[in-house]
């Protein structure tokens, strides 16, 4: 039923371009307290780029959002926050009582995400999620709220699965991640997978956020001697674990680390030594998402393609660089409202809300489709491994674009210039 509802609502809105009687605004406006500078600086960019891209696409290429029968350009407003939660309070309020916006986009992280969303609530904003992934944001009975990104406790299932497969023989796991509540809802996740699976949890702890030496913590991870490790939680801590585990000589068979491991300023910083790791990833360039495959899922599908994505990702930040998952995932956001600003056929939260609430789709980003709290329940994740500088797609199999390298070089052989070479 609710499959059917989402079809017959795009087909109704964005493919027939029937419309209902109303006036439509000059132009719908998007806010957004982003993260341009502080600790998530490096996603918060990426998703900037993403939304200006999509804003590019819907604008110029789709001609506007049709609302009231005329097609109504979109507008991005955003302001750096930071990466402080005091600042995303205050600009959330700005955003909707001066400036007047007719939908917030979340900052990036779960806790930034968290802090705002009373805010939009109070104000019955349709709040969208693209950053914060904490399964704890959905179980505040929140009712203007939806997400884009996928659940913190889904990330490293794929991982597992993955080695699972690949090699039986491995037992043993260590999980060490950053002590926030999105990381330690990832480490809740795998673990209980990694026990469904058979595995043996031999080290399990979290280290504090700003952490600036892991030795303790690796020099007790060693002693577990684990067959292969999962863990992270941001850009700088993900960065650190990798050093500090060449620095100790911690040789594992495979080595995954949340939100760090997907960054191209990962392998920028860290050269040879990130070799072989891996990390899960909402996202990635190659990952075939196309119109044709949403046919043969019975999607429908909304664009740019992924080219095209590329192409005004590069436009918008004035750089030759790949976009990452946090810029997809940000993108997919814009063409989520889009699709639920047709099918309402209004800009009111409310009405929004309701349709996305019952909305299906695919996007160059994947699979949407949120629960009766708005998390998002239709995306599925893939596993990255770093090859000779080159983020490969390695799991699952169906959306590869290379063989996985396990196990991993050793520190020693990286060291030496040894890349991730698949066997």
């Amino acid at each position: 039923m609710k499959r059917s509802f989402a079809i017959l609502v795009l087909f109704m809105f964005v493919f027939a371009g029937v419309s209902f009687a109303g006036a439509a605004p000059d132009k719908i406006v998007i806010g957004h307290p982003a993260c341009l500078s502080g600790k998530y600086a490096k996603a918060g960019e990426q998703a900037v780029g993403g939304i200006k891209a999509c804003v590019d696409w819907v604008n110029n290429f789709n001609g506007g959002v049709k609302i009231g029968g005329k097609k109504v350009p979109l507008e991005y407003k955003y302001y750096d926050c930071e990466s402080k939660k005091e600042a995303v309070t205050s600009l959330i309020g700005r955003l909707i009582t001066v400036d007047k916006v007719d939908v917030v986009f979340a900052p990036y992280s779960s806790g930034l995400t968290l802090r705002g969303a009373p805010v939009a609530e109070s104000h019955q904003m349709l709040y969208m999620d693209h950053g914060g992934a904490n399964n704890k944001i959905f179980r505040q009975g929140f009712r203007s709220i939806v997400q884009t990104i996928g659940p913190a406790t889904s990330y490293h299932m794929g991982t597992l699965d993955m080695i699972h497969q690949i090699d039986p023989d491995a037992k043993k796991v260590a999980l060490a991640y950053e002590d926030s509540e999105f990381a330690k809802m990832v480490m809740e996740g795998a673990k209980d997978h990694a026990k469904a699976l058979g595995f043996q949890v031999v080290f399990e702890r979290t280290y504090p956020k700003g952490v600036t030496d892991l030795t303790p913590l690796l020099s007790a991870l060693k002693a577990s001697k684990p067959d292969f490790v999962l863990g992270g939680g941001h850009f700088e801590d993900g960065q650190l674990f990798n050093r500090q585990m060449a620095d100790l000589n911690i040789n594992v068979n495979a080595l995954s680390l949340i939100a760090a491991a997907t960054l191209p300023a990962f392998y920028k910083a860290l050269t040879t030594m990130a070799e072989g790791v891996m990390g899960p990833s909402h996202w990635e360039y190659g990952v075939k998402y196309s119109g044709e495959e949403a046919q043969a899922t019975g999607l429908p599908w909304i664009g740019p393609s992924q080219e095209e994505f590329l192409e005004l990702f590069k436009k918008a930040t004035g750089e030759d660089m790949l976009p990452d998952y946090h810029a997809a995932e940000a993108g997919a956001q814009v063409l989520a409202y889009v699709l639920g600003a047709q099918g309402a056929d209004s800009v009111d939260s409310k009405k929004v809300r309701d349709v996305l609430g019952e909305l299906q789709f695919m996007s160059f980003y994947g699979g949407w489709d949120v629960d009766d709290s708005g998390m998002q329940v239709g995306h599925t994740m893939v596993d990255v491994q770093w090859q000779d500088g080159t983020r490969v797609i390695v799991w699952p199999e169906e959306a590869q674009t290379g063989k996985v390298c396990y196990p991993m070089p050793t520190f020693q052989e990286k060291v030496k210039g040894a890349k991730a070479v698949p066997k």
